[in-house]
């Protein structure tokens, strides 16, 4: 029944239904811009990890294999990135060159800074010789 000169409680469910779909059409709007923010926020973090890292491209048929910057489009690997330290070993070793397009040794200090670095009694080669 309706309460006289009052809405019916027909029209107050209707209100209330009208109310809650525009409730949850401003939570599935918000959740899209949260996931937007999120995904710009990882490829951010993903960009800047790429660039203070660096990556190795394996030995191809015609040549060395090459040490890259972890954000050189060359080579274009989203895994598998080492630290400076690692790049630092990766230089030191004859069979890996460096990048000419994005210079990857630009930043990581010199060569021979790396020889101080091993440990006591390396020798390079093979152990026993």
């Amino acid at each position: 029944m309706s309460d006289p000169g009052g809405i019916s409680r027909l029209e107050k469910w209707r209100a209330t239904r009208e109310y809650l779909a525009w409730q949850l059409r401003c939570a599935d709007q918000k959740v899209r811009e949260l996931e937007g923010q999120e995904k710009a926020d990882r490829r951010q973090r993903d960009q800047a990890r790429a660039e203070q890292s660096w990556k190795i491209q394996p030995q191809r048929s015609s040549g060395s294999a090459l040490l890259h910057r972890g954000s050189c489009t060359l080579y274009k690997n989203d895994f598998g990135y080492i630290d400076r330290h690692d790049a630092l070993v990766a230089l030191a070793e004859p069979d890996i060159e460096a990048c000419q397009i994005c210079t990857p040794q630009t930043g990581l200090g010199s060569r021979g800074g790396l020889r101080a670095q091993r440990s006591p009694g390396w020798s390079g080669d093979r152990p026993g010789r």
